[in-house]
């Protein structure tokens, strides 16, 4: 069976990477005042069909919707799966930023992209130097630390600390399958082509569940942040899938890995201009001391793999 192989086009990776990270950094804070007044069920399926909107209206305009008509019965079980993994990667996340911090739902999503490191090496083949395995060690110590002391300091109720924890791990699994079998589809698919399927089967998953009714009911600010949570979905995976068209996908995970200290960033910036609108991250100096370790495991984990003559950009 073939596997996917990425473009080579680094560059283009690292930056699509990039603005996933960013995205992905933001968006725990969007969810986490949106909850106020929407439930995580219904805030999913919003942003699912304002994705399948836009990404089919996109699609059909440029005839990309003739790519399905080839697809086999294979790639058709693979899409509806994939589909599956990320309305739990959603709903488990959400349910977790709920219940926690965005930091904390940030910090340990982060399993998703070592998931996604190990499931590129060990079902795609991709190359890893032993420098890069020991950003990997690095990194995941980072997060650790970075757990213990979310853990020893916390100011949320344990059981609900536990429960929301306990969700982002879930979250963090179901992603890493979801992204390697993206991969994989892209062997017959475009990125866009496989994100509105996903889309689109999501969003037909989880009417029956969700409350419509409740959008009117919103205020103005909490329309604006819904608004963003659904344009971070189009921009964050479209980035992401881009990202793995181009790169490796263990390459794309350390990249990855730096969201949490964004969104600390993301947070305090949050706080310095709206003091009263979300709570303050607690993290001491054996968290920053963690952060700075994923930081810097991400950066080999990358950059050292980077290093080695990679194919042309080709721009």
């Amino acid at each position: 069976m073939a596997l996917h192989q990425a473009s080579g086009r680094w560059r283009r990776g690292l930056l699509l990477a990039g603005v996933t990270a960013a995205c992905w950094a933001t968006l725990p804070v969007a969810l986490k005042l949106t909850l106020e007044q929407l439930d995580p069920i219904t805030l999913t399926w919003f942003r699912f069909v304002i994705a399948a909107a836009v990404v089919g209206g996109w699609l059909a305009a440029g005839g990309g919707l003739r790519q399905f008509a080839a697809l086999n019965r294979r790639g058709w079980v693979l899409l509806v799966v994939a589909a599956f993994m990320l309305i739990g990667n959603y709903v488990f996340y959400l349910i977790g930023v709920q219940h926690t911090s965005p930091a904390n739902a940030q910090l340990l999503i982060q399993l998703a992209p070592l998931l996604m490191a190990l499931g590129g090496i060990f079902v795609f083949g991709e190359p890893y130097r032993l420098g890069q395995w020991c950003g990997m060690a690095i990194t995941a110590f980072g997060l650790g630390l970075f757990f213990r002391d979310q853990l020893v300091g916390h100011t949320i109720p344990l059981h609900a600390y536990l429960v929301g924890s306990g969700a982002v791990i879930v979250a963090a699994m179901v992603w890493a399958t979801y992204a390697l079998i993206q991969k994989q589809l892209l062997l017959r698919l475009s990125s866009p082509a496989i994100l509105l399927a996903i889309y689109v089967i999501a969003s037909i998953v989880l009417l029956p569940l969700a409350h419509p009714a409740a959008l009117p009911a919103m205020d103005f600010r909490h329309w604006l942040l819904l608004g963003y949570c659904a344009l971070n979905t189009l921009v964050a995976y479209g980035a992401f899938a881009e990202a793995l068209e181009h790169w490796q996908a263990s390459r794309v995970s350390a990249i990855l890995a730096v969201t949490p200290l964004l969104t600390i960033m993301v947070v305090a910036s949050v706080r310095l201009l709206w003091p009263d609108v979300i709570a303050l991250e607690h993290v001491s100096a054996w968290g920053y001391a963690g952060a700075g370790l994923v930081v810097a495991g991400s950066a080999m984990s990358s950059l050292l793999g980077a290093a080695r003559k990679e194919p042309s950009d080709g721009e």
